[in-house]
């Protein structure tokens, strides 16, 4: 495995991964998990962007993507973050921003960011569950005219989003999963206990 991405999952296993049985976690689908995923604290600290970015970019980049984006608030941290690492690259990334509701005043605009018309992009989100968010992202972009290249997520837990997408003809593009977070974690249990 890519060093850049072992030291990424380790990341999100140490400061976004939590793990309790009773009660479990309250998901944002209404539905409950002995686990959950908190992104936010990797993708906002310099070690974190400087991963996400480089790993995001070259599936962005394999995508033929022009920009990145997606649902705020999600999204936005990633985007930022491939966009930054995309401006000393030989292709840089546009970063936009899918609103949950639109601009109230000026330009009632669901979408932020400067696209070309048309423009070929990834959709980005921090977890995918059910997809729910994702899709509803891919919707806004496709109904303001650009067209959807892939979805690049940072964590797919493995509960149907892949597949709701695949559905709406978008391929997940997952830098990590939840199969390889629960072998990481395993992976250290058993290593406590052999040093116990």
């Amino acid at each position: 495995m890519d060093v850049r991405k072992q030291r990424l999952i380790e990341l999100l296993l140490t400061q976004a991964f939590a793990y309790r049985v009773d009660p479990p976690f309250q998901l944002s689908s209404g539905a409950t998990s002995p686990y959950y995923i908190d992104c936010k604290p990797v993708i906002l600290s310099a070690e974190g962007q400087t991963l996400v970015g480089a790993l995001g970019y070259e599936i962005a980049r394999d995508l033929g993507a022009q920009a990145i984006g997606g649902l705020t608030l999600g999204a936005d941290p990633i985007a930022c973050a491939i966009a930054h690492h995309s401006f000393a690259r030989s292709t840089p990334l546009a970063a936009f921003v899918v609103r949950k509701e639109a601009k109230g005043h000026g330009t009632t605009r669901w979408i932020e960011g400067a696209l070309p018309a048309g423009c070929r992009v990834a959709v980005l989100d921090d977890v995918l569950t059910t997809g729910k968010s994702t899709l509803l992202a891919v919707d806004r972009v496709r109904q303001a005219g650009f067209e959807v290249t892939g979805a690049i997520v940072l964590v797919d837990r493995e509960e149907g989003g892949s597949e709701a997408l695949r559905a709406a003809g978008v391929e997940v593009h997952p830098i990590a999963t939840r199969t390889q977070l629960m072998a990481l974690r395993a992976s250290a249990e058993r290593h406590r206990a052999e040093a116990a």
